[in-house]
C-alpha cells in the first residue's frame, strides 16, 4: 500500500491490516503528526484591563510552542494581567522543536476614564473675570467630556468649559465617559469680590496727562514656572507719591499697603490662567502692571504607535504618529524624531492654548528592508527661550521597533554547482535568500515544482530554478547542476571490428568526469592501438577509472580482414595425357568461401580438403589448356589468383582456349576496318584545283600542241 506524505491533519488511529490466502491479522498505531509553529492570529488586538494575556494570539504547533513576548525591541516577561501601560507593538516568537514563527501585533488596552491628580475641585475666581475650568481624564478608548451646571446639562463637550464675566459661586459637574464607563466630578467656584480697582474720576490737566508710565518695576518682569512649583515676583517702585500697592491674584494676591515694594509667591502654582497684577495707588490716579507667566508641563506620555494596524512593507509609505498626552503650552513644542540617533523629522505646533493639550505628530516613512529592526522614536521639547530653565525640558517616548516586510533577496546562490550521484540533493545546497517574512526556497527543474530532499542521478543534470517567495513577493535564480557520477560500462561482451579501424568505435564507457580507460591483453596492459590489427583478436579487459570510481569490463575482439592467398598466379606446363592436381588456399576473419572459375570439363574435378579447395584434370587434353582463376570471399572483401595450364608441344593457336578465339576474331575485323577508312581519308584530301608553274630553264610547254 502506497501512502502520500502526512500532515498535521492527518493525526489519529490508523489500522495495519497484513493479509494472505491464509487469514488476516490487525493491529492499531496512534499516530501523531508533529509540526513547527504557526501563527494565524490578527494584527490588531483589543483587550480590557485586567484581562489575561492567553486570551490574546494564541500559535499552533505540535509539540505546543512555547512563547516569548518582545515590546520595543527587548525581550518581556510573561503578563499576568493586562495594565493601561502595555498597550503598544509586540512581536511574539513561537519555538518548538520543529521551527519559530514570528508575529507582530499592535495591542490596545482599554480601560474606564480616569480623572487626572492636577485637577481641582475648587477654583477662585475675581468678580467680573473670565475664567476657564478644565477637566483632564485618560481612558481607553478617550472619554468624551459633559458639563452640567447646578444640575442642568450645558451644550459643551470640550474638556474645557470657558465662563465669562463670573459674577456669583456655582457648581459645575464635568463627566467622563467612554464605552467601559463614566466618571464624575464636581468643581466649586468662588468669586472674590473686586475692591481695589476704584479709580478716581478726575479732569486731569496737561500735566497729569503726560504720566503714561506705571511706576512699577517687575522682578523678573518675565517667568516661566513648571506647573505645580513655586513662583516668587517681586513688584516695587521710586514714585514718591505713592499711597500704597498690592498684588491682586486669584491664588498669592497681597492686599493694598502703604509700601514700596511687595512680593507675589505662590508655593505650588496649580492655576493655568492665572494673571496677577501688581497695582499701586498715587496721589490722583492708579494704574497697574501684569507679569509675563509661562505655566509649562512636560507631557504625561509620549508614544509612538502606527496609524494603522497593517504591515511596514518595503517602498510603501508608512505613517507613525508620536502621541503627546498632556502638555503645555502647546505653541512652545517641538517635535522631534528619530531613527537610531539619526534626526529624520521635526514638527512645531501654532496653538494658543495656555492649558495641557493632547496632540499628535505624524511622520511617514518610506520603509527600505535595512530599517528592519531600527527603532524610531520622538521626543518632546519645551523651547521655553531665556526665561525657561537651562536644560530644555524634554521627554522622550519608548522606541518603536520597525518590522518590516519585504520581498526576499537573494544573497547567495552559485551559478553552477556539482554533486555526486545518489549523494547530492538540492536541499543541501547553500542558497539562501533574505526577506521578511522568512522566505520559504522552492526547487524547479524543466518548469516542475521538485522535491528538494530526493537524491540526484546522472540524469537529473541540467538548470535548476531556486524560487524563493513570502507574502510580499517572489525572487528567483538559476543555477547549472552537475550530477558527476562513477565509470560504467554498457558495451556488448564480443565486437567484430575490422582491420585499420580506430579503437575508439570499441566500448565506449560512460562517466562524469570522463574516465581514463586502460586496455589489458593476458593480464598485461597495453598501449591503446592506433588501428586494429588482424593479430589484436582475443580477450580483452577495460578498466575505466575516474574520481569517483572504477569499472571493469571483459570482451571478446575479433578482428575482420579481407581474405589474402598464401599462393601467387601460377603457370603451369603439362603434357597430353598428364593427369595434374591444383590447389587454392586463403587466410582472412571470417574465413573466406573458396570457389574456382573454369570451363568445366568431364575429365576436371574440384575436391575440398578443410578450407582449400582442389582441381585435379584427369589425362590432360588440349582442351584443358586454360586460365583456371580461384576466388576467395569474406564479407570484408574478396581476392583472386590464376593458374595457367599450357600443354607442351602445340603452337600458341591451338592452346588458346576457344572461348578465347570468340575474343580474337571479331577485334581483328575493327581493326582491319578502322585502317581501311583511314587511308581512304588520306587519299581523298589529294584531289583539288592545283596551278603550275614552269621552272626556269624548264623546256616543258604548259599548254597543249597541235
Amino acid at each position: 500500500m502506497h501512502l502520500s506524505l502526512l500532515n498535521r491533519t492527518h493525526s489519529g488511529m490508523y489500522t495495519a491490516k497484513f493479509v494472505n490466502s491464509i487469514g488476516i491479522s490487525e493491529t492499531s498505531v496512534n499516530i501523531t503528526i508533529e509540526y513547527a509553529p504557526l501563527f494565524t492570529c490578527n494584527d490588531h488586538y483589543e483587550v480590557q484591563e485586567d484581562d489575561k494575556p492567553q486570551t490574546v494570539c494564541e500559535p499552533k504547533g505540535m509539540p505546543k510552542p512555547t512563547i516569548t513576548w518582545f515590546k520595543d525591541g527587548k525581550e518581556i516577561e510573561t503578563l499576568q494581567r493586562w495594565t493601561k501601560h502595555d498597550s503598544g507593538q509586540y512581536l511574539l516568537r513561537a519555538i518548538n522543536e520543529h521551527g519559530t514563527a514570528n508575529h507582530s501585533l499592535h495591542l490596545d488596552v482599554l480601560y474606564a476614564p480616569e480623572f487626572k491628580n492636577n485637577t481641582h475641585f475648587n477654583v477662585s475666581v475675581v468678580e467680573g473675570n473670565d475664567f476657564t475650568l478644565t477637566c483632564e481624564a485618560d481612558g481607553s478608548p478617550p472619554p468624551v467630556f459633559n458639563w452640567t451646571h447646578d444640575g442642568v446639562n450645558i451644550l459643551e463637550y470640550a474638556n474645557d468649559l470657558n465662563l465669562t464675566r463670573v459674577m456669583s459661586n456655582a457648581t459645575y459637574s464635568c463627566i467622563a465617559t467612554n464605552k467601559l464607563g463614566s466618571i464624575t466630578k464636581q468643581i466649586h467656584v468662588h468669586v472674590i469680590k473686586n475692591t481695589t480697582r476704584a479709580i478716581q474720576e478726575t479732569m486731569t490737566t496737561p500735566e497729569e496727562s503726560a504720566q503714561t508710565d506705571c511706576p512699577l518695576t517687575l522682578t523678573p518682569s518675565e517667568v516661566a514656572v513648571r506647573f505645580g512649583d513655586q513662583v516668587s515676583i517681586n513688584c516695587s517702585t521710586s514714585a514718591t507719591d505713592a499711597l500704597g500697592m498690592g498684588w491682586e491674584a486669584a491664588v498669592g494676591g497681597k492686599g493694598f499697603k502703604n509700601v514700596t515694594a511687595v512680593t507675589w509667591t505662590v508655593e505650588q502654582i496649580e492655576e493655568w490662567t492665572i494673571k496677577p497684577d501688581c497695582y499701586i495707588t498715587l496721589n490722583n490716579w492708579q494704574c497697574t502692571v501684569t507679569p509675563n507667566i509661562t505655566l509649562y508641563k512636560t507631557p504625561d506620555i509620549v508614544s509612538v504607535s502606527a496609524k494603522h494596524h497593517g504591515l511596514m512593507v518595503e517602498g510603501t509609505e508608512f505613517q507613525l504618529n508620536c502621541d503627546i498626552i498632556n502638555v503645555a503650552p502647546v505653541q512652545k513644542l517641538k517635535v522631534k524624531w528619530y531613527r537610531g540617533n539619526e534626526t529624520v523629522h521635526t514638527e512645531t505646533f501654532n496653538g494658543t492654548s495656555a492649558t495641557p493639550v493632547n496632540v499628535t505628530s505624524s511622520f511617514v516613512v518610506t520603509p527600505e528592508r535595512d530599517y528592519n529592526g531600527a527603532l524610531f522614536r520622538c521626543e518632546a521639547e519645551l523651547h521655553l527661550g531665556p526665561n525657561g530653565p537651562e536644560l530644555i525640558p524634554t521627554k522622550s517616548s519608548s522606541p518603536y521597533t520597525a518590522v518590516v516586510n519585504y520581498k526576499p533577496l537573494i544573497q547567495a546562490c552559485p551559478k553552477r554547482f556539482t554533486g555526486v550521484e545518489d549523494h547530492f540533493r538540492m536541499s543541501v545546497l547553500d542558497c539562501d535568500a533574505d526577506g521578511n517574512p522568512s522566505p520559504t526556497l522552492q526547487w524547479y527543474y524543466q518548469g516542475n515544482l521538485i522535491n528538494a530532499s530526493e537524491l540526484l542521478n546522472r540524469t537529473h543534470s541540467g538548470k535548476y530554478t531556486a524560487k524563493f517567495v513570502n507574502s510580499i513577493g517572489t525572487s528567483e535564480t538559476s543555477i547549472d547542476i552537475t550530477i558527476e557520477y562513477a565509470p560504467l560500462f554498457t558495451c556488448n561482451d564480443h565486437y567484430e571490428v575490422q582491420e585499420d579501424n580506430k579503437p575508439q568505435t570499441v566500448c565506449e564507457p560512460k562517466g562524469m568526469p570522463k574516465p581514463t580507460i586502460t586496455w589489458f591483453k593476458d593480464g598485461k596492459g597495453i598501449e591503446t592501438p592506433q588501428r586494429w590489427t588482424k593479430h589484436d583478436s582475443g580477450q580483452y579487459l577495460l578498466r575505466a577509472i575516474n574520481e569517483h570510481g572504477t569499472a571493469n569490463h571483459s570482451l571478446h575482439l575479433d578482428v575482420l580482414y579481407a581474405p589474402v592467398f598464401k599462393q601467387k598466379n601460377n603457370t603451369m606446363t603439362i603434357t597430353p595425357g598428364e593427369n595434374v592436381t591444383f590447389d587454392c588456399h586463403a587466410v582472412g576473419n571470417p574465413p573466406p568461401v573458396i570457389r574456382w572459375n573454369y570451363t568445366s570439363a568431364e575429365n576436371v574435378m574440384e575436391t575440398t580438403w578443410g578450407r582449400q579447395r582442389n582441381i585435379t584434370v584427369k589425362g590432360a587434353t588440349s582442351t584443358n589448356a586454360a586460365v583456371y582463376i580461384c576466388v576467395a570471399t569474406n564479407k570484408v572483401g574478396s581476392v583472386t589468383r590464376s593458374v595457367k595450364l599450357i600443354m607442351q608441344g602445340e603452337n600458341v593457336s591451338a592452346q588458346i582456349n576457344p572461348k578465347i578465339w570468340w575474343f580474337i576474331i571479331p577485334l581483328t575485323i575493327v581493326l582491319l576496318i578502322t585502317t581501311i577508312i583511314i587511308i581512304y581519308h588520306k587519299c581523298q584530301n589529294k584531289h583539288g584545283r592545283y596551278n603550275f608553274v614552269p621552272l626556269p630553264g624548264s623546256d616543258i610547254p604548259l599548254t597543249t600542241k597541235s
